[in-house]
């Protein structure tokens, strides 16, 4: 019984759906960087007097927004989010759904061991991230490219689209840690979601008040933030070390605790 297959299969609907509302706010975004434009407004004169609350929910930053890529920077909070939610939604699906609609049984009495289950569970979720981090990468150059006049932007979305990417990872270990720890599989999904809710909230409050700069090392979007990582060019090791440690830590939780688990057949 080949798993990973049998997850790809199960979750192809969502993918579908989560594809096409990434391409959708890709689109309908830099569309309306393009309207702005060609109204002869101005971003920044637009946002000058905006109030610092509002654009630090807005996502807005220090970000030139009369650029194709300053935009798309701004835009970027919210495409981050969105495979953040999908990501800790997957991983929390992946693994309790056996115990949630009562197929648990049916895996369970296969010669298969739990280790198995889990990696098989786990890799398909890993590509189904991917896939959507890759379609995000390929809308988000199409889109940004056909407004730079002539710059290259494939490198600076390059660069957001790994950061994405290992934030997809960091939620999407959390959801599976979520799902093998709580006893109860209905509520890893949402307690996952609510966990990741709780660091994007603490992110805005800190892009609010500066006196909470010193918690950005407790909300894994502080890490990405794409302002820092187009006006460096780089990532900072030390989140990339907190990072890997956190999606090391909270992928050994979800095999210790699914094999330890009774489960709820």
């Amino acid at each position: 019984m080949n798993i990973f297959k049998m997850e790809m299969k199960a979750n192809r609907k969502s993918l579908i759906i989560w594809s096409i509302g990434v391409i959708f706010m890709v689109a309908s975004g830099m569309g309306k960087y393009a309207s702005l434009g060609s109204s002869g407004q101005s971003m920044n004169a637009l946002m000058a007097d905006m109030p610092k609350s509002l654009k630090a929910i807005m996502g807005i930053g220090s970000f030139d927004l009369s650029s194709p890529i300053g935009y798309y920077g701004m835009l970027f909070l919210y495409l981050a989010v969105m495979a953040a939610i999908h990501a800790a939604m997957l991983g929390a699906n992946i693994i309790s759904k056996e115990e949630r609609d009562k197929t648990v049984e049916f895996l369970l009495v296969k010669p298969i061991s739990r280790n198995y289950m889990i990696t098989s569970k786990l890799a398909a979720a890993l590509m189904n991230i991917i896939i959507i981090n890759l379609v995000t990468l390929a809308s988000s150059i199409g889109m940004v490219q056909k407004y730079a006049d002539g710059e290259n932007v494939t490198g600076d979305i390059t660069m957001l689209m790994i950061g994405m990417f290992i934030l997809q990872l960091i939620f999407l270990v959390v959801g599976s840690a979520v799902a093998a720890i709580l006893i109860n599989a209905k509520k890893a999904n949402s307690l996952s979601t609510g966990i990741l809710l709780i660091f994007f909230i603490l992110s805005i409050a800190i892009d609010m008040n500066e006196k909470l700069e010193g918690l950005k090392y407790f909300t894994p979007f502080k890490y990405y933030d794409a302002k820092n990582i187009l006006n460096d060019g780089r990532f900072e090791f030390l989140y990339l070390a907190i990072s890997f440690m956190l999606i090391l830590v909270l992928l050994a939780a979800t095999y210790i605790f699914y094999r330890k688990r009774d489960m709820n057949v």
